[in-house]
């Protein structure tokens, strides 16, 4: 009979410790490693030979993780909360991800520091050598864990279990206005292929690879952000974690597709809401452990009734919570600091398919920061536009992920709740004709709709409600029934052309492709992310820089109370007859006179929460 070894894993903890929700000051079923914890614990009691790990993402993301992210280094030996648990669950090992970095190196290395884990990560590195093995590492490239475990006759052999890391290669350009050249990438499998084997020469029975990368196409490409099916394909290699793209793999209620390259792989959603079990089966063979079969599975912290409504299934772990209150304190005083008043509700239940108040404050708090910094410059008689894009739009966030502000007092949890990322305000000089295909590379989201068509999907699931930019100071209209300019992954299709932007104006009056603008956007846009501008594009010097959180909490406590919205700046264009379906939060019912230009119509609940409109176009 086979012997066992079970891997245990989390990924994109995003600094989640507790179940609560510090942007809606409630207490959450669906988050928090202290549920997982628990998971973990049982998981644990049912074989002799576990080792726990976890996939990256586990420093940044939350409240509590910007509050100690604020806080002096490691001021009077304190350690971070999120490592002080991960110590505390005894983890064998991490993986960077790339928001590891999103708060700087020496922030990310300071705290790293009281681990009592190692992290790892084989393709980030401080500088590139001629070949992977020859790399300047930040960290070790992988480790190797041994754990005792018996053999079918009863004798115990050593088991040598090898991890190696791995993260998007485009981190370097995501984080560079906070690393600077500090940081070097490699693609994922250029570096597999010089560590992997690596590891087998070191003496690894089995070869784990931690991929803070989604699962992507199967056959290889130079520079994939999402290689972890490419890089199961890799021989040497036993099985996986991915993550990163926040999703559940294996999918529910199909255990059996958890394998990648017929390798078994977990990906365990995010904030904590699973815990990925790898179980992987041994024989003790001429002297060495070998793998016969594998399974995967993934448990998860609370389940969503027929009707939507969500439980959790498992209680916190009470040690998790006691060593959490501290942080979870002084997160939840940080997060109720005033900032402003607003005299109207700020949601984005409608973000994806309509103007969104929520998301049109965030653009004119760019705006009002790059007018002020440019304004005694070269370019300070340029037009300001400003681009935005909704952070909190449902998606692989589900029902409960968006913004939904009452009138009245705004506090610093809402300023986060409209902006949870840390970049920086930026600006960059761009033509009508490129601003035109901004708007384009954005309105892809959208399916191509046919003109009959009854009850057709409007969104790509895909595409990342974060890559919907909408363009303030500026009015169009989007033809659904024109093909989109680029797919979900930003890449080009056939007839790539502009398709769907019509009647675009600036000041009422026809958009002249040669006209120069500034574009005020962030610092992750403006370093290409997302496949908006070119490697050439001009970005314009503001000096110091300043947060988009900052920008915003300035914005609003000069111009609170905020009053009513400007009229619509965007529109679909009409298809008489046509519909089309949407999903969003069961509470925009009370949001539905932000819909005039298209006639909704609430349908139901779907199995994961969200609530179901038809729209007439």
């Amino acid at each position: 009979m086979p012997s066992r070894l079970r891997l245990l894993a989390t990924s994109d903890l995003h600094a989640h410790l507790l179940s609560w929700d510090y942007l809606k000051n409630r207490a959450s079923p669906a988050v928090g490693l202290a549920r997982t914890a628990s998971l973990i614990a049982k998981a644990r009691s049912e074989v002799g030979c576990c080792v726990l790990v976890d996939n990256g993402d586990f420093l940044q993301g939350s409240p509590l993780g910007e509050v100690e992210a604020m806080a002096a280094p490691n001021a009077a030996g304190a350690v971070h909360p999120m490592i002080a648990a991960m110590n505390l669950l005894r983890y064998d090992v991490a993986n960077l991800g790339n928001h590891e970095f999103s708060h700087g190196l020496d922030f990310l290395l300071d705290h790293l520091s009281c681990a009592q884990f190692p992290a790892i990560s084989a393709n980030l590195v401080r500088g590139l050598g001629a070949n992977p093995l020859k790399d300047d590492r930040l960290v070790p490239p992988s480790v190797i864990i041994t754990r005792p475990l018996v053999g079918c006759g009863g004798q115990v052999h050593p088991l040598r279990v090898g991890f190696v890391g791995f993260a998007p290669p485009q981190t370097v350009v995501w984080e560079r206005a906070k690393l600077g050249t500090q940081l070097q990438g490699r693609d994922i499998l250029e570096a597999a292929l010089a560590h992997v084997p690596r590891l087998r020469a070191q003496g690894a029975d089995v070869v784990i690879a931690l991929s803070h990368s989604g699962i992507g196409a199967a056959t290889a490409a130079p520079w994939m952000e999402n290689a972890s099916a490419a890089l199961a394909g890799l021989d040497g290699i036993d099985a996986l974690v991915t993550g990163h793209t926040h999703q559940a793999f294996p999918p529910p209620y199909k255990a059996a597709c958890g394998f990648l390259a017929g390798k078994p792989a977990v990906m365990p959603g995010f904030y904590g809401s699973h815990l990925g079990v790898i179980d992987l089966d041994l024989i003790w063979d001429a002297g060495r452990w070998r793998v016969q079969g594998g399974h995967s599975a993934l448990r998860p912290i609370s389940r969503r009734s027929p009707r939507g409504a969500l439980r959790a299934v498992v209680a916190s772990a009470p040690e998790l919570v006691k060593i959490s209150h501290p942080a979870h304190r002084a997160t939840r005083a940080w997060a109720d600091r005033p900032v402003g008043h607003s005299n109207h509700g700020l949601h984005s239940c409608f973000a994806m398919i309509a103007p969104c108040c929520a998301l049109r404050l965030v653009a004119r708090a760019q705006a009002a920061h790059v007018i002020e910094r440019l304004q005694s410059g070269p370019h300070g008689h340029l037009p300001v536009l400003s681009a935005a894009a909704p952070f909190h739009a449902g998606g692989r966030g589900g029902p409960d992920n968006f913004v939904d502000i009452p009138p009245g007092p705004l506090t610093l949890r809402h300023v986060y709740d409209l902006y949870p990322h840390p970049n920086a305000v930026a600006a960059l000089l761009v033509t009508g004709a490129e601003v035109r295909l901004w708007l384009e590379r954005s309105c892809s989201q959208f399916r191509q709709i046919d003109l009959h068509a009854q009850d057709a999907p409007l969104l790509d699931p895909d595409f990342p409600s974060f890559n919907f930019d909408t363009i303030e100071g500026l009015t169009w209209s989007v033809d659904l029934s024109a093909p989109p300019w680029v797919d979900s992954r930003g890449g080009g299709l056939p007839l790539r052309r502009p398709r769907r932007i019509l009647n675009l104006c600036y000041q009422g009056k026809p958009l002249s492709p040669d006209q120069p603008f500034v574009l005020a956007t962030n610092s992750y846009r403006a370093s290409g992310s997302g496949g908006f501008v070119g490697p050439d594009a001009k970005v314009l010097p503001l000096g110091a820089p300043l947060s988009s959180r900052e920008s915003l909490a300035a914005y609003i406590a000069r111009h609170s109370p905020l009053s009513a919205d400007a009229p619509p700046h965007w529109h679909f264009a009409p298809m008489p007859g046509a519909t089309v379906v949407f999903d969003t939060t069961p509470r925009a019912q009370g949001h539905l006179a932000g819909l005039a230009a298209v006639k909704a119509c609430p349908l139901s609940v779907t199995p994961q929460g969200f609530h179901r409109f038809r729209l007439h176009l």
